[in-house]
């Protein structure tokens, strides 16, 4: 008589990583607090330009008898009109005008200065530039406005655009090339070896491969540099004296002690100045963040 024996064997109990699995609720937690600041912070933003759209279409007699946050029931464009008419065009144009005649310059002038850093570093002469252009970003605009004037009036430039537009040039360097040289030193050096090897001169490579793939970079310096000469405002005080000089910061300035105490109108004047500026932050706005974040992040 034959006898089989059989083994049961009972199941194993599987096991599962515990890691993801006790992840998931910790991932799922909300930060209340830091969405608590972010609606706090929008609100201190919005608020204030809020007011100042509402209260330059509201008319002066009823600004102080109405609340400051509610919206005129008859709303007038009379603030505008009475803005435009006060020269508001020829300070728009001197400001556009310096904006211009100091950008384009202080990109091109940044540009070769940084593509002569990077590519010649070895050389003590250009380590001694870079040195120099990082030393002028811990040089204050406000430290300088003495020597600036001293040297404005040397050169016989006192009350002119000229006068805004060299020091608005001299500025923007230094922080023109720290951003460009860190984008030119993300460019292969095969691609220059390349170029050099086709007979390429240094000049026809500055303009066909490095300018090309440092656009990014070159809009970048361009926005920012026009976003900070278009609101500067202590330059043109000190360096400007006529009314047909101003630009549009100081005219915003100017229209306080014209209009008095007419609240709307110099609003009115606030959001003209403020449509350029919010209309090239608009369309560079990604261009700009992610240049300086580049810029910086090294």
């Amino acid at each position: 008589m034959t006898t089989t024996l059989t083994t049961t064997r009972r199941p194993q109990k599987v096991t599962r990583p515990e890691g993801p699995h006790r992840s998931r609720p910790a991932a799922r937690r909300r930060n209340w607090l830091g969405g608590l600041a972010g609606w706090l912070w929008l609100a201190v933003v919005a608020v204030p330009l809020y007011w100042t759209l509402i209260t330059s279409l509201k008319d002066r007699s009823r600004y102080y008898a109405s609340n400051p946050l509610v919206p005129s029931a008859d709303p007038t464009l009379d603030n505008y009109r009475m803005v435009v008419e006060s020269d508001f065009l020829r300070y728009f144009v001197n400001s556009v005008v310096v904006t211009a005649g100091a950008v384009i310059p202080a990109v091109l002038v940044s540009f070769m200065a940084a593509y002569a850093i990077v590519r010649g570093w070895r050389m003590r002469v250009l380590r001694a530039m870079n040195g120099l252009f990082l030393m002028g970003l811990a040089i204050p605009l406000q430290a300088t406005v003495i020597p600036v004037y001293l040297i404005i009036i040397k050169l016989h430039l006192y009350d002119s655009l000229a006068a805004l537009i060299l020091p608005s040039i001299a500025f923007a360097i230094p922080l023109s090339v720290l951003v460009l040289a860190n984008f030119i030193r993300d460019v292969p050096k095969e691609l220059f070896d390349s170029m050099r090897v086709d007979g390429a001169t240094e000049w026809t490579t500055l303009w066909r491969l490095a300018a090309p793939l440092t656009r990014p970079a070159l809009l970048t310096v361009t926005i920012f540099n026009a976003l900070t000469i278009w609101n500067g405002f202590l330059l043109p005080l000190v360096l400007t004296q006529s009314p047909d000089r101003r630009t549009l910061p100081l005219a915003l300035w100017t229209f306080q002690g014209q209009y008095g105490v007419n609240v709307p109108a110099v609003l009115a004047a606030v959001v003209l100045t403020t449509l350029p500026v919010l209309v090239l932050y608009a369309f560079g706005r990604r261009q700009l963040l992610s240049g300086l974040t580049a810029g910086f992040g090294r």
